[in-house]
């Protein structure tokens, strides 16, 4: 795990997943009868150094199972060290695409979807309303961005081939500050429907941006930035009522061992359960699939592992999971979006907490 280095900060909570998780399964008995204990080791956030970690891990510590680090980054090169000597690759966070593509039988991503597929929900969403209440026309600002610019892509393949005409779309560099340009696009366009590729401040900018403007389309989607934390109190909790965003674990999400998690990271950690990073969680389930494997087949072994996840789905705090021959999971991330001052699953209607909302305007 990166304990040090650019990823260390986005690292300590899939670190304190798994811890918890090890804790949990060792006070009911651990895997057929063997305490589990972790052994972690610093990659300092450096994709040569995951290499050397990876090696040591198996051929000097001879460890009999190893779990994924965080990040694509240093996903890629940790599962192609664990490929090479048979090791099942059960990972919390390398979700894109250069991931996939690597083509391991033995890698296997604990969350619904694969980054590129994040968006499906929404589409989902919006083509399941009734044809008069659908936006009639959209449009789709993006970060040029290799995670948020496909995810935009593909949301807007679907709804025009669903017959939702687009007015404006436009890709702007990544390292774009003063996004007042794309703003006045939008306002000028007054499409019902924005489906924004956004990695957080950009999406607090659009939204302030509207708001000065007094205009507000009838549904605003961000591919990031409404789940940061803090998103509500940089754009105003008025003007964060009715957007939409997506993601792989919320606290609320009605999910098998949800509850029992949440709990017991309170418990562990402190905070509140709207504060626990999907990381954690992320993490957290990679353990359950280990559980989950011990329980149906009697072996803990990984060849025996990397058999058993290619068959059927799997419960877990990420949903009930299942991967295609790649290790990319075959299901869908939760539409969430902000009503009544909390972010809360809304989609699909067998996981939502709520309801959607209309979003009210910002027009003055």
């Amino acid at each position: 795990m990166s304990l040090s280095g650019d990823f260390a900060d986005f690292a300590d909570p899939a670190k304190k997943g798994y811890q918890l998780w090890a804790a949990t399964v060792n006070a009911k008995g651990g895997l057929h009868g063997r305490k589990v204990v972790l052994k972690i080791a610093d990659d300092a956030s450096n994709p040569t150094q995951v290499v050397t970690n990876y090696q040591n891990l198996i051929t000097a510590s001879h460890v009999d199972l190893v779990f994924g680090p965080f990040s694509s980054l240093l996903t890629i090169p940790a599962a192609t060290i664990a490929s090479r000597f048979g090791y099942a690759f059960i990972e919390p966070s390398g979700a894109g695409p250069a991931v996939f593509a690597l083509h391991l039988h033995d890698l296997f991503l604990a969350q619904p979807a694969p980054v590129v597929s994040s968006g499906d929900a929404f589409a989902n969403y919006i083509l399941s309303l009734p044809a008069g209440q659908r936006p009639q026309t959209a449009a789709y600002p993006s970060a040029d961005d290799p995670f948020t610019a496909p995810i935009v892509t593909r949301v807007r393949q679907r709804l025009e081939g669903a017959g939702i005409k687009t007015v404006y779309s436009q890709t702007y560099a990544a390292e774009t500050v003063d996004l007042a340009p794309v703003v006045s696009r939008l306002v000028a366009g007054k499409p019902d429907l924005i489906v924004s590729g956004t990695g957080g401040p950009d999406a607090v900018a659009e939204v302030k941006g509207m708001a000065q403007a007094h205009w507000s389309p009838k549904f605003l989607f961000f591919t990031g930035g409404p789940n940061a934390p803090g998103f509500a109190s940089k754009v105003g909790t008025a003007n964060a009522e009715g957007i939409f965003s997506t993601g792989d674990w919320f606290p609320g999400a009605k999910r098998p061992g949800n509850a029992e998690f949440v709990k017991a990271y309170v418990a562990k950690y402190g905070g509140t359960a709207a504060g626990i990073d999907p990381a954690a969680a992320e993490a957290y389930a990679c353990g359950q699939l280990l559980e989950l494997v011990a329980q149906r087949t009697g072996k803990i072994d990984n060849a025996s592992i990397i058999a058993a996840l290619h068959q059927g789905t799997w419960p877990t705090v990420e949903g009930d999971l299942s991967w295609d021959a790649d290790g990319a999971p075959q299901g869908a991330d939760l539409v969430v979006q902000w009503a009544g001052g909390q972010l809360q699953p809304v989609y699909p209607p067998e996981q939502a907490v709520t309801s959607p909302v209309a979003k009210p305007s910002w027009a003055s």
